[in-house]
């Protein structure tokens, strides 16, 4: 289901080239210290949240990972578990999923 204040349903997330199903809720903000749009939210693995290659992909530096929807693909940074199974996933950019237009003052 996406809405105007994020993305939240079915995700793909490839860990250096092997996608894994993910459910994920998303939003994204304008940063205007850096002036870039960074998105963010977590993401549940629709296997076991200790998935090996994800695992040796958060003890990696080198790990490409990205996430991915109908909308589109971004690269993606993965964070800490928290008590419920869901991982943080954090990205700079393009988002992997549709965000409306700025409204811009006159």
């Amino acid at each position: 289901m996406d809405d105007d204040d994020g993305y939240a349903g079915p995700a793909t997330l490839t860990v250096d080239g092997r996608d894994l199903p993910v459910q994920v809720l998303l939003d994204a903000r304008h940063e205007p210290q850096d002036g870039k749009l960074h998105w963010f939210g977590r993401m549940t693995l629709e296997g076991d949240p200790r998935e090996p290659a994800l695992l040796r992909a958060l003890a990696s530096t080198t790990s490409r990972i990205e996430l991915g929807t109908a909308a589109g693909r971004s690269e993606a940074r993965i964070g800490d578990l928290d008590p419920w199974g869901r991982y943080r996933v954090t990205g700079v950019g393009t988002p992997p999923f549709a965000v409306d237009d700025p409204t811009l003052d006159d």
